[in-house]
């Protein structure tokens, strides 16, 4: 529910970047808190999360119910939304990989189901918000979701699981993303003058 809402304000913060409506606050904040979620169940055949679930979207809509009565200047601070959205990233990636896993997909697939479940809702967000999609920006943000999720599946094969596993792997996804966010460390791109 936390990774959720902090998706969903990242979500509602981009509405606010648009200067948008509330209807718009909460369809942006509800889409990217379900977004990647969604996606993933439905590639793994399980049933939706949220439809059975009022308390998902009600999480959403809340979130962006409150930031749109807070103050703005407490979300006019530098990179604001990245943060919500790095948090978000680390949890929903060790999320997804732990739903996929308990669902008996394989290991690799599952680490594959966690980045899906991280990342879509905000590429969904981006697209409705006319934003650069976060894949077509340099810095880490794909490689980083498949770092939390990729080392929460290695460590449940080795025999940890719960918190044991989570908590690390999710700070090693948010401290990466951390560090793109705050250094603009990017992976290099594919030089177009390649002979």
């Amino acid at each position: 529910m936390v990774g959720m809402a902090v998706f969903a304000a990242s979500g509602a913060l981009a509405a606010a970047r648009a200067g948008q409506t509330i209807v718009t606050f909460t369809f942006f904040a509800l889409i990217t808190g379900v977004g990647g979620g969604t996606v993933r169940d439905l590639l793994i055949g399980a049933p939706v999360f949220w439809i059975g679930n009022p308390r998902y979207p009600l999480v959403c809509i809340g979130t962006a119910l409150l930031i749109w009565v807070t103050p703005a200047r407490w979300w006019r601070r530098e990179r604001a939304l990245d943060w919500f959205d790095a948090v978000g990233l680390a949890a929903y990636a060790v999320f997804g990989a732990a739903k996929s896993l308990s669902l008996g997909v394989p290991p690799f697939t599952s680490a594959l189901m966690g980045v899906v479940t991280a990342c879509v809702g905000g590429i969904i967000r981006d697209v409705l918000a006319g934003e650069p999609s976060i894949l077509m920006r340099p810095q880490l943000y794909v490689t980083a979701a498949a770092l939390a999720s990729g080392l929460f599946v290695l460590l449940d094969v080795v025999g940890l699981s719960g918190a044991a596993a989570a908590l690390p792997a999710a700070g090693a996804g948010f401290a990466l993303r951390a560090v793109a966010v705050s250094r603009g460390l990017a992976l290099p791109g594919y030089p177009p003058d390649r002979d």
